[in-house]
């Protein structure tokens, strides 16, 4: 990655910060859509960017209660446009997965 940070950082720091999530996806065994939908942080910075939509015009927040209102507020304006996760049908294989997972760092940590 030496080589890359030579010719852009950027670049180099973007790799860095998601291929741990990418092996990760690779270990669990996902195929098709679901490997597709978490090999991505799309939905995450879908989900925040309409609650930045929701609080943008908020000037002045009186106390950490109204921000907990107002990012609420966001959250559920950004629920309406949730859609289903394409592969939802193999979610029982990513819970399986992920047991598996949880279960070898266990056995390896001992």
């Amino acid at each position: 990655m030496a080589w890359l940070r030579t010719i852009n950082p950027d670049a180099a720091a973007s790799l860095e910060e998601g291929l741990e999530e990418t092996i990760t996806v690779t270990k669990l065994g996902l195929e098709g859509h679901l490997k597709r939908f978490f090999a991505t942080t799309n939905a995450i910075e879908s989900m925040f960017g309409r609650v930045r939509d929701v609080t943008r015009r908020v000037k002045r927040y009186r106390d950490g209660d109204m921000r907990h209102r107002w990012c609420v507020a966001g959250l559920l304006r950004a629920e309406q446009g949730f859609r289903k996760v394409q592969g939802h049908e193999h979610l029982p294989m990513l819970i399986d997965a992920l047991k598996n997972h949880a279960l070898d760092n266990q056995t390896k940590s001992r």
